[in-house]
Parts: structure tokens; sequence; C-alpha cells
């Protein structure tokens, strides 16, 4: 499974979903409870689609080590969050087709 937080105006939620892929998107700004609510426990990859949501990263991997953090946004990556992020991605550089294709090869069972 993988979560989607954030607005995701690039579509890259309906990409991985076409590609089979259970996506869970988080309701509203990325939070423990939310991101908790969404099911983060059971998650393969969370995947921010806005930096004002950065600070659900420490907070993610701290609640589920394994998950796999993924930024896909324009904005950049706070320094305090770069440690703990395992891909970060610019949409104006990579279509969301592209990198479902990728997230899912590289997701295991995520599909």
């Amino acid at each position: 499974m993988i979560l989607v937080a954030g607005t995701d105006t690039d579509d890259l939620g309906d990409a991985l979903a076409a590609l089979g892929v259970d996506v869970v998107r988080v309701d509203g700004t990325a939070t423990r409870e939310s991101l908790v609510a969404a099911g983060l426990d059971d998650a393969d990859t969370l995947v921010l689609t806005e930096m004002d949501d950065a600070s659900a990263i420490p907070v993610a991997k701290e609640a589920n080590p394994d998950v796999r953090v993924v930024t896909y946004a324009r904005d950049t990556l706070p320094e305090f969050a770069r440690g703990q992020t395992d891909l970060a991605i610019d949409p104006a550089l990579l279509s969301a087709d592209v990198v479902a294709d990728e997230l899912v090869g590289g997701a295991g069972d995520a599909a």
C-alpha cells in the first residue's frame, strides 16, 4: 500500500492506482493521527506532494521505520527532513507516470 499525502496536483496517486497499486489518500494535513488513520503501519511507501507536510517525515519514520518516504513536489525539501527521505523528485523533471512505474518496480509487493 502507498499513502499519498497532499493535494497531488500532478496526479501521482492516480498514476499509481492505474498500475494496480493500493493507494490511500491521507485526509487533511499529514499528522501522526491522519497517517495512522490512513494505514501507516501497513504502508510500504509514503508519498508527500507538498513540503508543508514535511514535518510528517520524521513522524512517519518513527511510527514505521520501514516505510519508504518519497517526496513528489516542486518545493524544496527542508533540511531537517532530508536525512529521512528516501527519494525526492521534482514533477517538472519526471512525469507522474514515470515515477509511478519506478515506485511500483521498487515497491516489492505494493502492486
